[in-house]
């Protein structure tokens, strides 16, 4: 016969642990519930668990209904953990398998009988396991390779107190037989939750994993893609631009006179105009990549029809920054950019080449005046670069006050 109270002391000795190790773990980042819940989940299973094992020497409303009761708790605060994984709310299902245990275990002929006792807690349970499995594979998630392994052994936890629960109710075993039923899911479950721990642990290093490779790729400050994310979805958008028989446009971004914001306003004043320019130029290049490529400079990779939609985005972007209101709190601080657009076929696509010509672009709008854009076609971009800068090249992007002064002047000479 399967010595219950031997298992039970083990288990309680390891839930003990685990809960000590959870709430150091919590204590890096209590604003983090996760680890919390499951330090309290283990705390909870072992204290429950000690007190069923305590059977004969405590009463025995401690020992079995409130022993029961708060062991399934426990397993209420592990659900409870992986919701907080994922940052979801607490829903109210977290609580059936204690309230299914209280539920049942006050009927007289459940209380009276020790099978029947058995057959409900192991119902109990197997409501908590299908609760993990929900807990851990909800639709819309991230889905990490471990999530699945995870799934599925609660849902063998599941079925296997499900499972006992049943020959139970089938064969009508007397107390011995109905222990050794006990005992043998009870070293079911616990061989399952010692597997679900260990890819527990597996799945956090992949979240943590996942997470570096984001923080290794994102610019920390404005939090678009650095140069490094950046570069690395070029052939991406060149992809694209080939399957749908577009052109590649690289756009590069230059705050204008930003050493002169930095010294009137402060660094506060220059993070704040870097940061509203990186939320709003991401905003309108949803299809395309969005990056900072160091400093005051930010670029675009995106797939165009033709010079005339690149031009669009470009401009569209140029004089949305100049309408924003940039505020330090205290000031508001006047902010522009140029721009500088290189294109070329996905065939014909080299990252290196397109960012150098944008680059040139880019010069020859800061000297045209700034606060503006210059295109280069894919002739101009194709073209190797010029000894020394030529600001006769490319194609100035006439802004919005110039060709409103322009039909000024014609509606003046129109009237002379």
């Amino acid at each position: 016969m399967f010595n219950v109270t031997t298992g039970l002391a083990i288990w309680c000795s390891e839930a003990m642990t685990l809960a000590l190790v959870a709430f150091i773990a919590w204590r890096h980042n209590v604003r983090d519930k996760t680890y919390l819940y499951w330090g309290l989940g283990f705390l909870l299973s072992g204290i429950g668990f000690a007190m069923v094992a305590l059977r004969g020497h405590i009463p025995s409303i401690l020992s079995v209904e409130i022993g029961n009761t708060i062991a399934l708790a426990g397993q209420s605060a592990w659900i409870a953990g992986y919701l907080a994984l994922d940052k979801r709310r607490v829903e109210w299902w977290v609580l059936l398998p204690p309230v299914i245990w209280l539920a049942g275990v006050f009927l007289p002929w459940v209380n009276d009988d020790y099978p029947n006792r058995v057959a409900l807690y192991n119902l109990a349970s197997a409501a908590g396991a299908t609760a993990l499995t929900m807990a851990v594979s909800s639709p819309g998630l991230n889905r990490e390779a471990a999530r699945a392994k995870l799934a599925i052994i609660f849902i063998v936890q599941s079925c296997l107190c499900f499972a006992t629960a049943l020959a139970i109710g089938i064969i009508s075993p007397d107390d011995v037989e109905a222990s050794n039923l006990a005992g043998a899911a009870a070293m079911g479950t616990a061989f399952l939750l010692t597997l679900a721990c260990a890819l527990t642990f597996r799945l956090i290093m992949e979240r943590s994993e996942q997470k570096l490779r984001i923080l290794s790729l994102t610019d920390t400050l404005t939090g678009v893609l650095n140069r490094r994310g950046l570069f690395a979805q070029f052939t991406r958008i060149q992809t694209k631009a080939f399957d749908d028989r577009r052109q590649v446009a690289v756009l590069l971004f230059d705050l204008d006179n930003f050493k002169r914001i930095n010294d009137r306003f402060g660094h506060q004043g220059g993070d704040a105009v870097l940061t509203v320019f990186a939320r709003m130029a991401r905003q309108f290049t949803p299809s395309g990549v969005f990056g900072r490529m160091g400093g005051e400079e930010f670029a675009a990779f995106a797939s165009v029809a033709d010079q005339t939609e690149a031009e669009a985005l470009a401009e569209t972007i140029r004089t949305e920054f100049c309408r924003v209101p940039v505020s330090t709190g205290d000031a508001i601080v006047p902010a522009t950019v140029s721009v500088g657009v290189a294109l070329a076929s996905p065939l014909e696509a080299n990252m290196d080449k397109l960012v150098s010509a944008a680059d040139r672009a880019l010069y020859a709008a800061k000297g045209a005046g700034r606060n503006c854009t210059v295109i280069f076609g894919e002739a101009e971009a194709a073209a190797p670069p010029p000894v020394e800068p030529d600001h006769t090249t490319g194609e100035l992007v006439p802004t919005l006050d110039d060709q409103i002064h322009a039909l000024r002047r014609v509606g003046s000479l129109g009237r002379g």
